[in-house]
């Protein structure tokens, strides 16, 4: 809700909603009154200390997440030449969107309702089971293996959609900033680490796959340990509350996403998400892929047909996604810092300028592709520091402009809009694209 002068009645829940400063009205840290952090965790009940662990589980949960995501990308980046395992890829890869899409709306409604941490601990649980069933999957069993792929994207939702409203409840202002910071710090840790743990466990396995997916399963019952005994939920609102905010009771579902839909500053910056999520999807499945075809063609190399293949590739890109990311969203999150004193429209100019910048770097990528593998690997660093500007920043930004009561739903639908067009859409879509050129190659060389 935007904030109203001293003295007045502040606008109800059917009014425009909150927004970023300036055309769209005040963020919900625009207040009277900002509260201390002692005073903070005297409202919420958990100390600064508790916070902090809770952060820290938090954020070891996400890391989990991502390694599992990206294990896959990595044990198939030294075989993603066959053709038809490209096809699957893609068929896994939607249908795992598609699940993880359609159930964080239900998690999005169920987070904003009942127990946080209870909901996470069964969701991570399930979750952590499906991935160690996968992993006894026989090669030969593909709709098995789609199905429970399927399935581990409707738990990976509960934990997803429902996590950054805690962290926004135990912290406020610049201190929230840096939480999610740490949060979306591990990302790119995770993704990169996926992809070294999938292309080495498989090549230490003797080319098994299986054995890649049976190291996230052990983490993530850790995490539920972790969560059950150290994981204190704080009260929604409580903040928010302080700073003398008008927060919504809970309605109705599509009363919720009405609001949302009339919220200009969270419709824009969810689209804004969904660009990046179609960038950074793309770039994840099929980057190994690419590398792997631009060293054939420089050093004339035939593509491997085997079981296993070099895995240069999906290593050196985890350590590029790795490194690229913690910079960007260090640099993201301290850029928007500094930027915000002088332009109170900070955080979405940054990731404007991280987005339009990235591109010229991901072009020049793939113009040096067949020159010079070394410029190439130089220019996606560049473009992947540039992109990761935004993913602290723009959970910050849907936090300062979505009322508390609402933040799951939020979440949950900016998950599902990214999810359909870029998480699923994306390596779709370049997969059909490749494939239509090379069916263009092979007709004007016949």
């Amino acid at each position: 809700m935007g904030s109203s002068p001293s003295g007045q009645v502040p606008p109800g829940p059917d009014s425009l909603g909150p927004g970023l400063p300036g055309q769209h009205g005040t963020t919900l840290e625009d207040t009277d009154e900002i509260p201390e952090p002692q005073d903070v965790h005297a409202l919420t009940g958990v100390s600064y200390i508790r916070s902090i662990i809770t952060v820290v589980i938090l954020s070891y949960i996400n890391l989990t997440n991502y390694m599992d995501r990206f294990t896959a990308a990595g044990r198939w980046g030294g075989v993603r030449f066959i053709r038809p395992l490209e096809g699957k890829v893609s068929i896994i890869r939607i249908l795992f969107a598609a699940s993880y899409m359609l159930c964080s709306l239900a998690f999005g409604y169920v987070g904003d309702r009942w127990n946080r941490k209870n909901i996470m601990c069964a969701g991570i649980s399930f979750w952590s089971i499906m991935i160690l069933c996968s992993s006894f999957i026989p090669n030969d069993y593909f709709l098995p293996l789609l199905l429970i792929k399927g399935l581990i994207g409707a738990a990976e939702a509960s934990f997803s959609t429902i996590a950054p409203s805690i962290i926004a409840d135990l912290f406020v202002a610049d201190q929230r900033s840096r939480m999610l910071a740490i949060f979306y710090f591990v990302v790119p840790v995770g993704c990169g680490l996926g992809y070294i743990i999938g292309s080495k466990v498989t090549s230490a396995a003797g080319g098994d796959w299986h054995w890649a997916f049976r190291v996230t399963p052990g983490m993530g019952l850790l995490a539920v340990l972790l969560m059950v005994f150290f994981l204190k939920e704080p009260p929604r609102g409580a903040t928010d509350k302080k700073k003398k905010i008008y927060l919504p009771s809970a309605n109705s579902w599509m009363s919720d996403v009405k609001k949302l839909f009339r919220n200009p500053s969270f419709m824009f910056s969810t689209l804004g998400v969904t660009a990046v999520t179609f960038v950074v999807s793309a770039i994840g499945l099929w980057c190994p892929s690419f590398l792997g075809r631009a060293r054939n063609i420089l050093y004339e190399k035939e593509p491997c047909q085997t079981a296993v293949c070099a895995i240069d590739d999906s290593l050196i890109f985890g350590a590029i996604t790795v490194f690229s990311g913690i910079l960007g969203v260090v640099a993201g999150v301290e850029i928007s810092k500094r930027y915000k004193k002088v332009n109170p429209r900070a955080d979405p100019i940054v990731c404007a300028c991280g987005m339009l910048m990235s591109a010229p770097f991901l072009f020049l990528a793939l113009i040096f592709g067949n020159i010079s593998l070394g410029a190439t690997y130089v220019f996606i660093f560049i473009a992947g520091t540039l992109l990761a500007l935004n993913w602290a920043i723009v959970t910050t930004i849907l936090l300062h402009v979505v009322p508390t009561t609402r933040r799951a739903t939020a979440q949950s639908m900016q998950i599902t809009v990214s999810n359909l067009l870029g998480v699923a859409g994306s390596p779709c879509l370049i997969g059909l694209v490749s494939h239509f050129y090379i069916l263009i190659f092979i007709w004007h060389t016949v």
